[in-house]
């Protein structure tokens, strides 16, 4: 795929065992279902290129959730990134190997 410019900042995410939440930035003029649509596509390339047999990988759209200027960014990323504890996954977020924030 050719080099695509990145139309978000990725804040935080979390990958979950069956779905993902990503903290992202939208950058000036870019679209939300463009941006989300795209990061589908890599990411089932990259998925479908090491399983040839994967299933589906995404389901038909998605939840968003706009974050007003007031709220804490980084309140929302430790949220976000707190989920494998809420699900009890892990006792750790230390123990949970897919996640990531800018803030680390």
């Amino acid at each position: 795929m050719r080099d695509v410019e990145p139309s978000a900042a990725t804040l935080c995410f979390v990958v979950m065992p069956d779905h993902l939440h990503w903290l992202l930035q939208l950058k000036q003029g870019a679209e939300l279902s463009a941006t989300v649509r795209l990061m589908k596509v890599i990411a089932t390339r990259r998925i479908r290129s090491e399983n040839p047999g994967a299933m589906p990988v995404w389901q038909r759209g998605f939840y968003d959730r706009q974050l007003r200027q007031e709220d804490d960014l980084v309140a929302m990323a430790r949220y976000v990134v707190a989920n494998p504890l809420r699900a009890g996954l892990v006792r750790s977020v230390r123990n949970y190997g897919l996640w990531d924030a800018i803030w680390l």
